[in-house]
């Protein structure tokens, strides 16, 4: 499955594993059920990342966060956005391992995914077939304001735009 990042495609270095038997594989992806045992077996040397369903809540994931380096949320349809909100507080909770999204995202949804935390899409073969990465890359420029507060970087939110242009404007005498 093709991957990008803020910049376009990008090698994966990671390697899934169907378990918890992750050997001497030195980045290994396991899946949510198996994270538990993988991190027990888990080497010095070897980073461990989950593949994390959308409906896990984030109570449940936050004991491991500190000895994980890559979460990545599944996304098991374009139109389910649980996963923006579950990366946002994975985020919060202070993460700084690579977060990813995996699953048939839309290009329309570039920018606020990486305004929610994500730093790699993980795209099916039909969807990047469908939307290239040139058309994924101008979708993350289309968008110069948010409307939440706190996504993405400083100056973006519309409101804050709107209240420092107010400040500077010059208070008309009546």
């Amino acid at each position: 499955m093709p991957l990008l990042d803020r910049n376009g495609n990008r090698e994966d270095r990671w390697t899934r594993s169907e378990g918890a038997a992750i050997g001497n594989i030195p980045a290994a992806l396991v899946p949510w059920e198996a994270l538990a045992e993988a991190l027990e077996a888990r080497t010095p040397d070897q980073q461990i990342g989950v593949i994390l369903p959308n409906s896990v809540p984030f109570a449940a994931l936050a004991p491991f966060l500190p000895r994980l380096a890559l979460v990545a949320i599944a996304f098991p349809a374009y139109s389910d956005g649980r996963g923006f909100s579950l990366a946002r507080q994975i985020r919060r909770a202070g993460f700084a391992g690579e977060i990813r999204a995996s699953g048939p995202l839309i290009a329309d949804q570039f920018a606020y995914a990486l305004s929610c935390g994500f730093d790699t899409i993980e795209l099916p073969e039909a969807s990047a077939a469908r939307q290239p990465v040139p058309q994924w890359l101008h979708a993350r420029e289309s968008f110069s304001a948010t409307y939440q507060r706190g996504y993405g970087e400083a100056g973006r939110n519309v409101l804050d735009q709107r209240r420092a242009a107010r400040a500077a404007a010059p208070i008309a005498a009546e």
